[in-house]
Formats: structure tokens, sequence, C-alpha cells
């Protein structure tokens, strides 16, 4: 048990301005919040801007495909289905790439990117389907080798002995095209194994031809995802326009968008489980998101491939220009502006996970709290949760760094006006607003400074009483 002077030692943005003269007691540095000039919430665009945005993306359609619910008794259904579009339109990217006529392009690291891509979403998608028992899947075992006519697409084989297992593949997807595509026959290839790897941990495995040495059972892919209803999506309002990075611009964004949705889903279900007290499932669901935001990084780099010539030219083409000088092009998003706003949120729930309430007069409750619970580790499931709310926090912001630094390679610092910092020294516009901002965590912050300041001093009077 870890003695402290509490009251004297805990410093807070919640504490009075005045506070108590420390005699003999470790002086510890907390740094003044950064100071922005005035100007509105980062976090805004306008309407207008948002409007072109979802048309030329067609995201009212692509929003009808994730907000319809036909399984009932399915909860993860709002959550998996938008991220299986994500991973069905990866590989429609890997059949634009690959057709690409352009002798300029970088097919090679295009191929790499989307090779990482596609690995990243789909170890995210086993994560998904760890430890659940209500999805739609295909129980072929009990065909006894018994093929219909309309699953001509399924291999049986034999496992352990006399035990049959029909393997189907999914018939509308992509993926199993591309195995049979002498340019991408390799890429594909090497998703399936990375399906079969990362769908171990998983009750079922996702159907789209991976080998399943396992025998289990398939997840309804077709039913679940509708490639075909997913595809008829992949024409934007604009195709007109003669520029292969239009393609490229719109399928990157759909994908975008659509783990922004699996995301948005993710931080209700998160905001539930921690108020039913859940607090070991909200920890995973946590981390869960935390990849999120670091997949949408990943997404946002393939940006830095694009065709500088081309790119530009689209920009002009499709009107693309930033309404005033602090707007940021990824605030058209609903989307990210919506999940941006929960996860910073979460902070709320603090006081709640920690079981105490928030001091009215500002005093250190909710810091003394934390340190109990660092110090104490007895309850590892509420610090394994709020270790993963302050990991969204550190993943959130490092998107808005990462996000700052493509904006500005794509399209150059000066075209890029939201990003107004880089061609002046004033840091107000909004993307900076956003990542050096101070910590959304203050409380858990403090507490893990004197915690450590703490441990610091002992070590030091350790060594002196040698």
């Amino acid at each position: 048990m870890v003695e402290l002077d509490w009251k004297a030692k805990m410093v807070s943005s919640d504490i009075p301005k005045k506070s108590p003269k420390l005699s003999n007691k470790p002086q510890v540095s907390i740094p003044t919040p950064f100071r922005f000039s005035n100007m509105s919430s980062p976090l805004s665009t306008s309407p207008s801007a948002s409007k072109a945005y979802d048309y030329y993306l067609r995201l009212p359609e692509l929003r009808k495909l994730w907000e319809t619910e036909e399984f009932p008794a399915w909860k993860n259904e709002v959550v998996l289905k938008p991220a299986l579009h994500a991973l069905e339109i990866t590989f429609r990217f890997i059949s634009i790439v690959l057709s690409d006529p352009r002798p300029y392009l970088n097919r090679r690291e295009w191929t790499r990117r989307l090779q990482s891509l596609t690995t990243s979403q789909i170890e995210l998608i086993a994560m998904l389907c760890e430890d659940e028992n209500e999805a739609p899947i295909l129980d072929l075992t009990s065909s006894n080798g018994v093929l219909t006519r309309e699953s001509s697409s399924a291999e049986v084989w034999k496992i352990h002995g006399e035990t049959t297992v029909v393997n189907r593949t999914s018939e509308a997807s992509l993926l199993p095209r591309l195995v049979t595509w002498q340019k991408s026959e390799d890429v594909a290839q090497k998703i399936l194994y990375s399906i079969e790897c990362e769908m171990r941990r998983c009750p079922y495995t996702l159907g789209l031809g991976e080998p399943n040495l396992s025998g289990k059972p398939n997840l309804d892919y077709d039913a679940v995802c509708k490639p075909n209803e997913l595809h008829a999506l992949k024409s934007s309002p604009y195709d007109h326009i003669e520029n292969h990075e239009n393609s490229t611009l719109y399928t990157t964004n759909q994908i975008l968008e659509s783990w922004i949705q699996t995301a948005k889903q993710l931080l209700k279900r998160i905001a539930s489980g921690i108020d039913a007290g859940s607090f070991e499932a909200a920890a995973g669901d946590c981390y869960i998101l935390e990849k999120i935001w670091k997949l949408l990084e990943e997404i946002e780099d393939l940006h830095l491939l694009m065709d500088p010539n081309d790119f530009l030219h689209l920009k002009s083409q499709l009107q693309i220009k930033s309404v005033n000088e602090t707007e940021a092009f990824c605030f058209r998003s609903k989307g990210l502006v919506e999940i941006t706003k929960l996860s910073k949120e979460l902070k709320h729930k603090v006081p709640f996970i920690l079981g105490v309430e928030v001091d009215p007069n500002g005093g250190p409750r909710i810091q003394d709290a934390a340190m109990r619970l660092y110090s104490e580790q007895k309850e590892g499931n509420k610090v394994s949760l709020v270790q993963a709310l302050q990991a969204i926090e550190a993943a959130l912001k490092r998107f808005f760094f990462g996000y700052k630094q493509v904006l500005m390679i794509v399209m150059g610092s000066l075209e890029a006006k939201g990003n107004r910092v880089v061609a002046c020294s004033d840091s107000g516009d909004s993307l900076s607003q956003i990542f050096l901002e101070p910590t959304y965590f203050p409380s858990l912050d403090a507490a893990k400074t004197f915690l450590g300041e703490f441990w610091s001093r002992e070590q030091g009077e350790s060594r002196f009483k040698k």
C-alpha cells in the first residue's frame, strides 16, 4: 500500500487556483495547457461541404446497407457488417490498382500497402468475431459431403479420419476471383492465409476460400456482406471525369467511412458496457477502437502513393477547396467528427469507473481514487480500462497529427489551408487544436505523475540508507 500525502501532492485542472504552499515536498512541474486563439470548435465544417462529400462517396446508400439489420438475434451485426464492407471494397481496390494502365504508377508499392491494409483489417475483424456465437453461420459438416446445386463452389474433404468437412467459398465476393487472376493470384493467396491465421481464435471463419484447416463453420458471408449490392456502388457520381485517381480517391474514402461506421457502433457498445459495469469487455472494445484509429491513419497514408499531377488535377476537376483558412478537409466527414467527439466524451466515464463522484469544490477526489487503483493493484479490469481509454486518446491525436502531414505532402503547404501552421507561426488551425490540446484525462495523468514521483523518492531514500 502506497502511503502519500494525497491532498498536498495532487495537482489537477479541477483544484482551486490558489494551492497550499508545499514545504519539504516534491515539486512536480505540470505543463501549462496550450493556449489557442479565439476560434470556433475545430470539429465543425460547412453543411454544404459535408453534403458534397456524402454525395461524392454515395454515403446515403452505403449507410442504408450498414444500418439494415437482417439478423435480429445478432447483436454484433451493426459493428461487423461495415467492417466486412470495408474488406470487400479493399478487394475491389486491389483489382483497380492492378488494372491501372498508367506506366508511371508505383504498382509494387501499391500492392504492398494494400496487402498490409487488408491484413490489418482482417486482424480487426477477427478481434470483433471472438467470443460471439450469434452470427449467421453455415455449419456444413452436417451435409455428409453432399453438395447442393446452389453451393457448387464448395469443397469436400476429410479430417481426423472419418470427419467430413464441407468448406464453402463465397460466390459473390471478389476475393475468390482475384485468386484465379494471374496478376492478383499471389496477393489473394496471401490474404487467404491471413484469414486462416487471424480467425483461429474465432468460433467460425469467413468462408472466402481460406483453407479452414480447423474445419470451422463458415460465416454466411454473402448474406451478411451482400457483395453484389455493395459493388453496385462502385461508381461515383463523377465517373465521367477522365482521371485514374478519381477511382482511387473514391475507393479509399469508402473504406475509411466504413471503418468510421464500425468505430461509431463500437463507441456506443463501449459506453453501454461501462454503464453496465462490464469493465473487462469494455476494455477489450477500447483496445479495438484504438486499433481502428491506427487503421484510419493507415488508410489516409494511401494518399501518399497517388500521382501528384493526376491528384491535383482531380482536385481541380472536383473543385475541392477549403471553405476558410482553418477548416480541415477531413471534417467534411460527419462520421469522423462524430467518432472524435464520442471518443473524447469517454472521459466522463472515469468517475464512474473509479467509483467516485466529481468533487464540486474542485478537490482531487478522482486523483485520489486513481492513485489507490494503481497502487493497490487489486482491480486489474479497471486498470486495463482506464489504460485503454488513454490509449484511444493517444491514437486519436496521432491520427490527426498524421493527417496534417499527409495533407501537406499531397497538396502542398499553401494549398492545405487547413494547415495554416505550416505557412506561419500561428498554431490555431483546427488540426493543431486537436492534437495539441491538453490530455482528456487530467486526473489519471496527475495520479501517474505523483505515483512516479513517489517511487523516485522511495528509490532515492533506499539508496541513501545503504
